[in-house]
Order: structure tokens, then C-alpha cells, then sequence
């Protein structure tokens, strides 16, 4: 399959998150003791996994670690804006990561910033202001939880440009890593919070287990893509997650879709298809990695 189809396939995936995240709300896991659960309960499978291959990354283990790091703050921090902000602003901060992606793609790899790339950012962030909504009070100044939705955002393009230069690490590091990340920001935060971990039972544990194998499945798709796709395209196409997110939730009775919903998500799919289009050119990195 091409690598934007898996791309696509991995951030549709994000995209039905909400359902499963929603379960565990609703029995009281939610925030930091949920990013700290799951993403624990991962480690167990990382943690070997990394280490048994460390001979094939070690000479780009600072790239692997800007994985762990910028991918494990990408996650925890949305969920701790999500859970302490206000949701649609938390979002569309969160969603500012293409801009962040496409801008990286420049400096760091020399990627093109052609007419029809700028077109499909500009078709994204449209699409995404229409989908979420944005009113008078969307630009009051930033609260901390604001700035942990921006953050977020932020590390999420950092992750997925150190996934692209990260040529020489092997792809199981690559979709693990994150998750030892998530984990240990998770505790920090549960820490720093005062937060205390909820009991879980035996039937939640293996709840949680299927959640991180869902989770491994969507991290290990979008890692792929992220490895053998310009930065500046997967920047855009990444945003699919939302319109999956969005009419998953309609088609479950959780939100309405009207016009301005529907406009939206019309040019989040216009722009995702821009961006899926195979480059006529190929940028410095690219070129390297296939020679």
C-alpha cells in the first residue's frame, strides 16, 4: 500500500479514539490516570522491544529520543487540555500542528512549499475553524490549559518531523517509543497533580489492553507514514482524524452536523486528497533514504 494510504488509514484511526476514551470516562478513567494506565500497560511490550534493537538505532538515538519525548508530550498534553479547558479551543490550538509540520518540513528537510501544498494547509485549517466552530470568545487570551493544547500541537509536529529524519531506526522502535513517553508524563502529571489512581478490576485491565493494542495499531500506521512521507503532506493528511472524529461522533448521537459542519469537513477531505497526491519531485531526504 502506498505509504499515504497507511497514513490516511492510522489518522482515521486517532480519529475513532474518542469512543473508547469515552467508555472509560464513563467509569471513571479518564485524564492522566487513563494516558497512565494504557500507556503503562504498553511499556511492558516497549520497553523490550526497543531495547532488543538497540544495536540498529543507537547511532540515532537522539532522534529516537525526540520521539519518546516530543510523542509522549503530544499525547499527554492534549489530554490534560482536554480534560481542563475548554474542549473546541483545546482543539483548534492542538490543530494548529500542520502549520508547525509544514514549516519544519522546509527548514529541516529543504521541502518545497508549492501552490497546491500551501492551498491544501490553507483548506485544512478552513476546514477545521468551520468544523469546531469559532467565536468571539475563541480569541480571548491564552490559560494554561491553552497552552498545553498549543504545546501539544507543537510536539506533535516535532515528533512526526523526528520520525522522518530517523531514517536508521527500525519502524517497531519508532511506533513504541511514544508510548514509554506518554507513560512516564502521564505519572508526572498524576504526581504533580495530586491525582490518585483510581481501583481497576480484572475486566478494566483487559478493557485497557485492547485499548493499547488499538492504539499500537493506529501509532504504528501513522509512524509508518510519517516515515516515508514528506513532512509537509503529512502534515495535512494527518488531519483526517478530525472529520473521522467529528462523524463518528454524529453517526453515535454524541454532536449535530449542520451546514457549517458539513462545509468543513468537505474541505478537510478536499485538502487531505491535495495532499495525498504523489509528489512529482522528491525532496533531499527522500532521495537519500531510497538511494
Amino acid at each position: 500500500m502506498r505509504a499515504e494510504i497507511v497514513l490516511l488509514l492510522g489518522a482515521a484511526l486517532w480519529g475513532l479514539g474518542w469512543m473508547p476514551l469515552a467508555h472509560f470516562a464513563g467509569q471513571g478513567l479518564a485524564g492522566m490516570p487513563l494516558v497512565l494506565c494504557t500507556y503503562g500497560l504498553l511499556c511492558a511490550l516497549a520497553v523490550p522491544l526497543v531495547l532488543g534493537q538497540h544495536r540498529q538505532w543507537w547511532s540515532q538515538r537522539g532522534a529516537l529520543l525526540a520521539i519518546c519525548v516530543f510523542g509522549g508530550w503530544a499525547t499527554a498534553g492534549l489530554v490534560a487540555a482536554l480534560s481542563e479547558g475548554d474542549v473546541v479551543r483545546a482543539m483548534l490550538l492542538f490543530y494548529l500542528a500542520p502549520i508547525w509540520g509544514l514549516l519544519g518540513g522546509r527548514l529541516l528537510f529543504g521541502e518545497r512549499l508549492t501552490p497546491s501544498r500551501l492551498g491544501a494547509l490553507a483548506l485544512a485549517m478552513l476546514g477545521i475553524a468551520l468544523t469546531l466552530g469559532i467565536s468571539h470568545d475563541t480569541f480571548r487570551p491564552l490559560t494554561a490549559s491553552d497552552w498545553l493544547a498549543l504545546s501539544a500541537g507543537f510536539a506533535f509536529a516535532l515528533n512526526n518531523l523526528a520520525t522522518r529524519a530517523a531514517e536508521q531506526v527500525p519502524l517497531t522502535s519508532k511506533a513504541v517509543v511514544g508510548f514509554i513517553g506518554s507513560a512516564a508524563l502521564g505519572g508526572f502529571f498524576c504526581l504533580l497533580q495530586g491525582t490518585p489512581l483510581p481501583i481497576i478490576e480484572t475486566h478494566q485491565w483487559l478493557q485497557l489492553a485492547g485499548f493499547g493494542l488499538f492504539w499500537l495499531a493506529a501509532m504504528g500506521a501513522a509512524q509508518y507514514g510519517f516515515s516515508h512521507v514528506e513532512a509537509s503532506r503529512a502534515a495535512v493528511l494527518v488531519v483526517i482524524e478530525l472529520l473521522v472524529a467529528v462523524l463518528t461522533a454524529a453517526w453515535f448521537g454524541e454532536r449535530e452536523l449542520g451546514l457549517r459542519e458539513w462545509l468543513g469537513g468537505s474541505l478537510v477531505l478536499a485538502a487531505a486528497l491535495i495532499a495525498a497526491r504523489p509528489s512529482s519531485t522528491l525532496s533531499p531526504t527522500l532521495c537519500e533514504a531510497e538511494s
